[in-house]
């Protein structure tokens, strides 16, 4: 049996509960016989369409709150990627073979994620018990055994809540020492000469999702360079804050010795291949010259860098970019650009919490950070920040960290 390939398909269909797969757009990817029989629905209805196309809220019932309580659970499970169980549900279910009759059910879900290799959630598991029969048996039976069936369901529920909320303030907890770690890692936003910078670290206000974004600022060798530095680490909490530290003090070591951005980022590919947890991450290194009046930049797998001129024009530091660290499984020497830039100019580097967003198109994404900066391009630096977070973030949770770095140049 050990040598024996398993047919997991065979054993979804087979699973003696009702299970479906969800895409993160709540889409029905597949449900198992169990749920289409105990739903009345056949695979040609179901898999494939929006899950609230198919089981919607009774319209004759003004106090129907399984729909809109079933989408708060499955959003949470892909903003956060952790599982969800949901308290007992009055869900009704519309009748296939005679529309607009509506019978009332009772559900008790869990939603739980499975994560791809990247970190985000890529399908949900929607696991539902069919409760219907305890409920209308403990509204036939006697007062004496209703209550006592009714107080097992409480009993029940209260459980559930109280396990929920051991994970929330455990979570929460974790969330405070990883931002307390990110804190005390990432450099305090110091005058860089007599050139003005503005700095931002913004975490995700959900308690699961603190990432490992980072930023840097450092003196370079010579008469008037900087180097300037974001990255992103690939996951959350701790590990993810852990893995940020390492990677940004050996950048921040790397571009001090390295001759130029690319070599640095070339070191620092190198060096993560020892760290656990560094895989894929992205980070994009410049080194600003007063001296020749250019930027010279490389990019692991990062979002472009903007050069915002003083007539409001933007131009994306997109020339030099590669894979992110450790996407080749050979060292490959990493690309470098350069352009000029005119005293006046404002430099900005960001990760992808300022402006990524689940149901856009990246090129909407930077279009949206372009036209705000130009907006804003008569504002000092420190404004500047302000002025683009309020503009750019959700003004819901923010499931992602965002780290922003502005130079007057």
């Amino acid at each position: 049996m050990a040598d024996a390939a398993i047919d997991y398909a065979a054993v979804f269909k087979a699973l003696p509960g009702m299970v479906a797969l969800l895409t993160p757009e709540l889409v029905f990817a597949d449900a198992n016989e169990e749920f289409l029989t105990m739903s009345g629905r056949n695979r040609e209805q179901v898999v494939g369409r929006y899950l609230f196309d198919v089981f919607p809220d009774n319209p004759s019932d003004p106090s129907a709150s399984g729909m809109r309580n079933l989408a708060a659970s499955l959003t949470r499970v892909v903003d956060t990627g952790e599982r969800d169980a949901m308290a007992l549900q009055r869900y009704d279910v519309e009748s296939v073979q005679r529309p607009g009759e509506w019978e009332e059910r009772y559900w008790s879900p869990v939603n739980a994620p499975i994560v791809g290799p990247e970190g985000n959630v890529v399908l949900l598991i929607h696991r539902v018990e069919e409760v219907t029969e305890l409920i209308r048996a403990r509204d036939r039976a006697p007062a004496d055994r209703a209550r006592v069936m009714e107080a097992e369901l409480y009993t029940r529920a209260r459980e559930l809540q109280e396990v929920n909320e051991r994970l929330r303030e455990a979570h929460a907890h974790e969330r405070e020492i990883a931002l307390a770690l990110q804190k005390a890692m990432l450099p305090a936003p110091n005058p860089i000469g007599h050139h003005r910078a503005a700095v931002r670290y913004q975490p995700a206000t959900d308690a699961l999702n603190v990432c490992g974004d980072w930023y840097d600022l450092v003196d370079l060798p010579g008469v008037d360079r900087i180097g300037v530095a974001v990255g992103d680490v690939v996951g959350h909490g701790l590990p993810a804050a852990s893995v940020m530290g390492k990677l940004r003090s050996a950048l921040s070591a790397a571009c001090l010795v390295a001759d130029g951005p690319a070599q640095a980022l070339d070191a620092l590919g190198l060096y993560s291949r020892s760290v656990d947890g560094a895989e894929n991450t992205t980070a994009v290194q410049t080194c600003v010259d007063w001296d020749t009046h250019t930027i010279t930049y490389s990019s692991a797998g990062h979002l472009p860098p903007a050069l915002l001129s003083r007539d409001g024009r933007v131009v994306l530091l997109d020339q030099a970019t590669d894979p992110p660290l450790g996407a080749r499984p050979e060292h490959t020497p990493r690309p470098e650009a350069t352009l000029g830039f005119t005293e006046g100019d404002t430099l900005v580097l960001y990760t992808d919490g300022l402006i990524e967003r689940r149901d856009e198109d990246i090129d909407h994404s930077i279009v949206r950070l372009a036209d705000a900066l130009t907006r804003h391009r008569r504002s000092a630096p420190e404004l500047l920040a302000d002025a683009l977070l309020l503009d750019l973030l959700p003004s819901g949770l923010a499931t992602d960290d965002t780290a922003l770095v502005i130079v007057r140049l």
